[in-house]
């Protein structure tokens, strides 16, 4: 049985993949901080739940543990995110504190970075895959958006770093495009995000990555074509 640790599995993208992994036979590791919401998110026999921060020391030697538990790691999925220390609005980079950098840093960079390299000699050992959530914040500049999206470029960054590094393991940062989920209603709380996308549509585009044999880079989900099913 394949398996995958999926940071941020409670809610929105990473629920949804965490699910449709179960669903394909996968052994699938999911943390997130809010540990009611977590247990309660997934129903699946092959779903193994560990509550806990990522940027916890503490919390990622137990995500390490449950690896060495099953044995073996296919993919590792960096999900979990934050936008910063205010959930309903976007501070200009003006006005920015390097506490709030450090912050966001932790989680969105430094703790994926920290979690890679202690996992990194198992996903070798399997020639996995590394698989980081960016966002189109990355590569374009929007006001208010200036430390997210920083930090997801230094993500993009070092997911790519280490896939050029090592060269047994295939590295994928991944644009999801915009979707109907809480942080983008935390971004855009006087607006109605009914038209974005569930996070369930962009799922199959992520599965046929997975599939694809693509060489390591980055990618826009969107553009990832998806096998029509063949009819009973």
């Amino acid at each position: 049985m394949s398996v995958a640790l999926l940071t941020g599995g409670s809610a929105g993208l990473g629920r949804a993949l965490a699910h449709a992994l179960a669903t394909e036979g996968w052994r699938v590791i999911v943390d997130a901080r809010d540990g009611d919401r977590l247990a309660t998110s997934i129903a699946h026999p092959d779903v193994v739940a560990i509550p806990g921060d990522v940027t916890d020391a503490e919390h990622r030697r137990a995500l390490v543990a449950a690896i060495q538990v099953a044995a073996g790691l296919d993919l590792l999925v960096h999900n979990a995110s934050t936008l910063g220390p205010s959930s309903n609005w976007l501070p200009l980079l003006a006005d920015v504190s390097a506490e709030d950098v450090r912050q966001v840093w932790d989680t969105n960079v430094g703790a994926p970075v920290a979690l890679t390299a202690a996992l990194l000699p198992t996903l070798i050992r399997s020639q996995g895959t590394l698989l980081t959530i960016s966002s189109d914040a990355a590569v374009e500049h929007y006001p208010g958006w200036g430390l997210y999206g920083a930090s997801k470029t230094a993500l993009d960054h070092t997911t790519l770093t280490f896939g050029a590094e090592n060269p047994a393991i295939t590295a994928y940062a991944v644009d999801p495009g915009d979707m109907r989920t809480q942080m983008q209603q935390d971004a855009f709380p006087d607006e109605d995000i009914s038209d974005r996308p569930l996070p369930e549509t962009v799922v199959p585009h992520l599965l046929a990555l997975l599939r694809s044999g693509l060489p390591s880079g980055r990618y826009k989900a969107a553009d990832i074509p998806v096998p029509e099913r063949v009819g009973r």
